[in-house]
């Protein structure tokens, strides 16, 4: 059987450009992630927090020559724009919605780099980083996903290009291959519920350490340095039919009645039930006996990340 290479419209993603001379610092000063270490043509997570160290976005971040591009949520992009355009102030930095400028795709498959080769001329070698030719820049996230980043005038065409050789697949396919590669993206229902170690965002180049003050940088140091974290994100398996929603609590017969964690996102599988991301007590965790919604809802079957989560 040929392999199969899928594409995804990633419309439900948004877009938010920062430009002008002043953005770098800018952008170092408000968040999680060390974007002056960000090369130009290359990616990283991030977060931008609360002064109390809670995630209002989580996203993917990306740097051009003259610009860097936050990638995250549709539906957060203008309330995230609104409020870090606040701390502007007299910094020259341009931050604007460039979500209808650009097409996002996404391509995924053990095919895929080879495709794009073959369509597109040249890939990324390495994770996060980035190709650019004229109108399309081509972004490495792993092996066997990449993202499509297209003017918006040259969508149809690039799609055109693809369609022939790979199959069309919904944007839940593509939040299932993020939720299995612990990739979380913090969605309105959890907006101000995790710092961003809860979600792993550290372990994901996320969160740094050694750069200087950013909103919520004190309480995200003193859970590094301190060592108080008590929560983390994990990767279950839920066999319901009822889709779960970001936001949805779980139960532990540890803690009784008293929430054990929260849903960050969820995707269905393939087959039946859904794969999900979870914060949770590290505690609980351990127990393995966790379910969805309440005591007696559906358990968890916890599974395998990419990458390790401390004990």
């Amino acid at each position: 059987m040929p392999a199969i290479t899928t594409l995804v419209n990633l419309s439900h993603f948004g877009l938010i450009e920062f430009a002008g001379e002043e953005a770098l610092p800018f952008l170092q000063g408000q968040l999680s992630c060390d974007v002056e270490n960000l090369q130009i043509w290359h990616a990283q997570y991030g977060s931008y927090n609360t002064p109390k160290g809670r995630m209002l976005a989580s996203f993917l971040l990306w740097r051009t020559a003259d610009a860097y591009y936050m990638q995250l949520p549709r539906g957060l992009c203008e309330p995230v724009r609104k409020r870090i355009a606040i701390f502007i102030l007299r910094s020259k930095v341009r931050v604007t919605d460039a979500s209808d400028g650009w097409a996002l795709f996404g391509i995924a498959g053990t095919n895929a780099e080879q495709l794009l080769k073959k369509k597109l001329g040249p890939v990324p070698s390495t994770p996060m980083e980035m190709t650019t030719a004229e109108n399309v820049s081509i972004l490495k996230l792993d092996s066997t996903r990449f993202q499509i980043i297209a003017e918006a005038d040259y969508a149809s065409q690039v799609r055109d290009v693809l369609a022939d050789e790979t199959i069309p697949a919904s944007r839940e396919a593509w939040d299932l291959l993020d939720i299995r590669a612990g990739i979380p993206f913090v969605l309105p229902e959890t907006q101000e519920q995790f710092v961003p170690q809860m979600a792993n965002l550290d372990l994901v180049g996320g969160v740094s350490f050694s750069k200087g003050c950013y909103p919520g940088q004190e309480i995200v140091a003193r859970m590094h340095y301190l060592g108080k974290l008590k929560q983390r994100m994990y990767l279950a398996r839920i066999e319901t039919a009822d889709p779960p929603n970001a936001g949805d609590k779980v139960f532990s017969s540890m803690l009784g009645e008293q929430a054990a964690g929260m849903l960050v996102n969820a995707a269905p599988v393939p087959g039946g039930g859904y794969d999900a991301l979870v914060v949770m007590q590290i505690e609980s965790a351990g127990s393995g006996d966790i379910h969805w919604k309440s005591l007696d809802g559906p358990r968890l079957q916890l599974k395998s990340l990419p990458y390790e989560i401390p004990s």
